[in-house]
């Protein structure tokens, strides 16, 4: 991994991104640094562009104007070294495939394509499916676990990539408590591992407590910075317009996560 020193180009960088569906901007403008490893929320309400600025910067939508560099480098130079985990959603989770074919598709990347997964990649496959605590459902077809269980599985995935940078598309939404609780600690041990991971995330209660620095969206870059900085009533007015009833409840997560840090 880069050095994140001072001479190091950032390790993400949005410059002037705006990107628009059918004609209409769902971001306009936005420039974003993350200068060195962490945990980074993408936060913001529905339909705010978070999603799409993570797709912008993997080339999944096209840009009308703008860049994104990693390490000061486009994506086509570091593709390997970034990983990403979809929405659930947007998955065929019908299709015919065990929980560890899928995990091995991470590792095609460094195999190239008329290489064929052996000892070495499975056994990694079993690693990563151990470490989001689904090693005993390794034979079981996809379409078979919980909400869950399969966002897990697409977690593994990702890590079988051996990533530097990790992006993940909304990983919380539409699983359970215990869960999410597996997923984040797999994200902090990234984290402690010098890797950055970039999570978009709906929640501001577990936001609040979860990350160490978060931007907030809404089709502008609103604030960015250390959590406890950024997630105050002012910033989250002027995204969350009229939502002003979360601000207290918010307001208070944050302080308490100032009191243990």
């Amino acid at each position: 991994m880069a050095d994140a020193g001072s001479s190091a180009p950032p390790v993400v960088e949005f410059h002037d991104v705006t990107v628009a569906y059918s004609g209409r901007p769902v971001l306009w403008n936005v420039d974003l640094t993350i200068t060195e490893p962490c945990l980074f929320g993408i936060i913001g309400p529905n339909g705010a562009g978070k999603s799409t600025l993570l797709k912008s910067g993997l080339g999944l939508v096209p840009l009308v104007h703008g860049t994104a560099r990693f390490w000061g480098r486009p994506l086509a130079d570091v593709r390997r070294r970034v990983g990403y985990v979809p929405q659930r959603e947007t998955v065929d989770w019908d299709f015919p495939v065990s929980v560890m074919d899928v995990v091995l598709m991470g590792t095609y990347g460094r195999l190239g394509w008329f290489r064929r997964p052996g000892s070495r990649e499975r056994s990694l496959a079993r690693e990563c499916l151990d470490r989001v605590g689904l090693i005993d459902v390794a034979d079981r077809q996809i379409g078979r676990l919980s909400g869950g269980q399969q966002q897990r599985v697409f977690l593994a995935r990702a890590l079988a990539q051996e990533a530097d940078i990790y992006f993940l598309d909304e990983p919380m939404a539409g699983v359970d408590a215990r869960s999410q609780e597996q997923i984040f600690g797999v994200l902090a041990g990234l984290r402690s591992e010098g890797r950055l991971v970039v999570v978009v995330h709906h929640d501001l209660r577990t936001a609040a407590t979860w990350f160490d620095r978060v931007a907030l969206i809404d089709m502008r870059l609103v604030a960015t910075g250390p959590t406890a900085e950024v997630l105050t009533p002012d910033n989250l007015r002027r995204t969350y317009a009229g939502q002003v009833d979360l601000l207290q409840e918010i307001g208070q997560a944050v302080a308490a996560r100032s009191r243990t840090t």
